[in-house]
């Protein structure tokens, strides 16, 4: 029988999870190796220079730029605040003089001699890196940030939307086919993690977002719902960087999909347990899925690791993890093998899928496992 190896979602009951918290650029690291941290604690900090705003002074006190070194009153690197004045005119005894006042707070980075222009820099931004994860510092990256380590059990989901987030879980459904609706949210979910079981709709979703719910996990969510939340039509799935209060990951596809049975019962397993999330997902080289860490406070053993990784053959379900056809869920039909020519001109060994009545043929690296019962 033909058969191909396929990746998937993990859903693991324990494991060691690793993440690595690292500054955009050089900074100071507040923790050391062994040291046990907390989800919220600041592991590193760093400032990032302010913006820059340019102000044309020989203009505005009508002067050669050449003289602008006998009119501006702040020294090179000097600090001022909004509205101080930066340079000024000598006036006539005294009088009428003219002014420049400064638009933002901040330092005098330079002045040009030929332009008549100075370079004000803003005041600096502090960045700070929490932990996200509750474990142990295991390894330092010098000036950078800190790797830290925990026995968790792990979910990935295949889409999600928002950046990181936490917060207890707190399961609201009775089943993995029983959908999230209005009257199941309320204001005492504010800052909790909610597993539902096969769908949400936009307007329970931005209920959640009202009510300051920190994450929904959920089986399935409507494709087109995602503009209205966005903005714009998400083309290849890059995410994790919108401002959203709830995180949002989908554990099964785009649609009405139950979650699947290890999932639930992984999370329902956990219900009320601290839980760190992260909706952020990418879909091409370099894949990042959105993810779910439920730290172990004890580690039984007892567990093995349980991961959907595994190969497809004729009538396996089968999950498309990209584009065009991203999220869309069939059936093998048959898996081909002789390599076919892709409308790139490259050669790939494809599998022949039936989704929604359409038969179609697909490259086999775009297809995952679903979890079946």
């Amino acid at each position: 029988m033909a058969h191909a190896y396929t990746p998937g979602l993990k859903v693991l009951h324990e494991t060691k999870v690793i993440k690595e918290r690292r500054l955009p650029l050089k900074g100071d690291v507040l923790k050391k190796k062994g040291e046990q941290v907390s989800p919220d604690e600041i592991v590193a900090k760093t400032d990032l220079p302010g913006n820059v705003q340019m102000v044309n002074i020989a203009n505005l006190l009508n002067i050669d730029a050449a003289d602008i070194a006998d009119y501006v009153k702040i020294e090179k690197g000097g600090s001022f605040n909004k509205g101080d004045v930066i340079a000024e005119t000598k006036g006539l005894f005294g009088l009428f003089k003219s002014k420049v006042p400064a638009p933002v707070s901040g330092s005098l980075e330079s002045f040009s001699e030929i332009t008549g222009q100075a370079v004000l820099r803003e005041a600096p931004i502090p960045v700070e890196m929490d932990a996200y994860i509750s474990g142990k510092v295991n390894e330092i990256i010098p000036e950078e940030g800190v790797h830290i380590e925990t026995d968790a059990a792990f979910i990935q989901g295949i889409f999600g939307i928002g950046g990181e987030s936490r917060g207890d879980i707190k399961v609201i459904v009775k089943s993995r086919e029983e959908e999230i609706t209005n009257d199941m949210l309320d204001a005492s979910m504010a800052g909790k993690v909610i597993i539902g079981g096969s769908h949400i709709s936009l307007a329970t979703y931005k209920k959640a977002i009202s009510l300051k719910i920190a994450a929904i996990v959920v089986g399935g969510f409507n494709y087109s719902d995602l503009k209205p939340i966005l903005g714009y039509t998400l083309g290849v799935a890059i995410t994790g960087s919108e401002d959203l209060i709830t995180s949002l990951i989908v554990t099964e596809g785009f649609g009405k999909i139950n979650m699947g049975h290890r999932t639930f019962d992984l999370l329902k397993q956990y219900d009320g347990n601290f839980v760190s999330v992260n909706g952020a997902t990418q879909i091409r080289a370099g894949v990042i899925r959105p993810e779910i860490v439920i730290p172990l406070k004890k580690v039984s053993g007892k567990h093995k690791d349980i991961d959907t990784s595994t190969g497809i053959t004729n009538g396996s379900l089968i999950r498309v993890i990209r584009a065009p056809y991203f999220g869309k869920m069939g059936r093998v039909v048959s898996l081909p093998n002789e390599l076919q020519k892709m409308e790139s001109e490259t050669m790939v060994r494809v599998a022949e899928v039936e989704i929604d009545g359409n038969k179609m043929v697909v490259p086999r690296a775009n297809l995952e496992m679903v979890e079946t019962d």
